[in-house]
């Protein structure tokens, strides 16, 4: 196994770790802004409320992304053990 080989792989590891992690980073992110928002308009500032809604957010994108996120990270693992198994 060449060390480009290997950089490939690490290139093709960091793109994956942010195309799973980025949709639910970037709608977690977009909920505490909301919430922020809200909180800043209505002055409510209870730290549970923002807490929550982002715990939501969060168990419904992996419910509803969860198969294809599991089917991205099992076709990588498939290229890692074909490359080092050569």
């Amino acid at each position: 196994m060449s060390t480009e080989m290997i950089s490939d792989l690490l290139r093709e590891g960091v793109g994956i770790a942010l195309k799973l992690g980025g949709p639910v980073l970037a709608l977690s992110m977009l909920v505490g802004v909301v919430v922020a928002v809200f909180q800043a308009v209505t002055q409510i500032h209870e730290q549970t409320i923002g807490f929550i809604l982002k715990l939501v957010v969060v168990v419904v994108v992996l419910l509803f992304g969860g198969d294809w996120m599991l089917t991205t990270l099992q076709d990588y693992l498939r290229t890692i053990f074909a490359a080092f198994s050569m």
